[in-house]
């Protein structure tokens, strides 16, 4: 009977040491996982109409400075891993995307980085061009963290900065609901398991005791996703009411 109660508490002892390791890998990937399906729609449909660059662009420097934020602050290494691989995630979708609609274009004329035309920005037509503006910004960051990484003030700034891009990701989403009033194509589902995400990764922060930034971060897309939400059931039951 002893011997069973002590297999029985090594095993749950054995499950507590697993759930840290598995809530650190699911912190790692689970932000890149959503943009799987996308990428397999675009490869399947030949197609990238339907995603938006600006996305890719906010990521990256949202990723980028928070790598710069650890070298001022060391945080958790799995926040750290986790801007490496959605910076993959992001050069990979910009990738497909690229050569899909190069694939596609009817035009001759391309869009180059080195045209420095204002109005084309992010919408180059060649993977070199974003990689070399990442290129060109991350050099940009490392000179000005390495002059200034002495101040207290500049690192934590520089963390608000990194997060806060990240959080206002959903803000165009909900602007465009508002302008539209309508959020067609969105469903009461989608945005509960946005919700659900944000609460768990503000959760894993809280327990970790990460940086305030990370904390904040999470408050303001928890916030921006609730009035997503309030959008969709408005809109939804405005639209039931007007066909009614």
């Amino acid at each position: 009977m002893d011997a069973e109660v002590i297999l029985q508490e090594e095993k749950m002892e054995g499950l507590w040491t697993l759930l840290p390791w598995l809530a650190s890998c699911l912190m790692v990937f689970g932000g890149a996982l959503p943009y799987l399906p996308q990428y397999q729609e675009i490869h399947r449909s030949s197609n990238a109409e339907g995603f938006s660059t600006k996305v890719c662009l906010v990521l990256l420097i949202a990723n980028i400075l928070r790598i710069f934020f650890w070298l001022g602050k060391q945080f958790e290494l799995t926040l750290l891993l986790q801007s490496v691989v959605m910076i993959l995630t992001m050069f990979a979708m910009l990738h497909l995307c690229c050569t899909v609609k190069n694939t596609n274009r009817m035009s001759t004329k391309q869009q180059r980085l080195s045209d420095l035309d204002f109005r084309y920005f992010w919408k180059w037509n060649a993977f070199e061009d974003y990689l070399l503006f990442c290129f060109g910004f991350t050099v940009l960051c490392a000179v000005v963290t390495l002059v200034l990484l002495d101040s207290a003030m500049f690192v934590e700034m520089l963390g608000y900065l990194a997060v806060m891009f990240e959080a206002m990701l959903g803000l165009p989403q909900l602007l465009q609901n508002f302008h539209n009033r309508s959020t067609k194509g969105m469903s009461v589902k989608m945005v509960l398991l946005w919700t659900a995400g944000d609460i768990l990764k503000t959760t894993y922060f809280v327990i970790n005791e990460s940086p305030t930034q990370f904390l904040v971060c999470g408050s303001v897309q928890i916030l921006i996703d609730t009035v997503i939400l309030l959008q969709v059931l408005f809109y939804s039951q405005d639209t039931q009411i007007k066909r009614g």
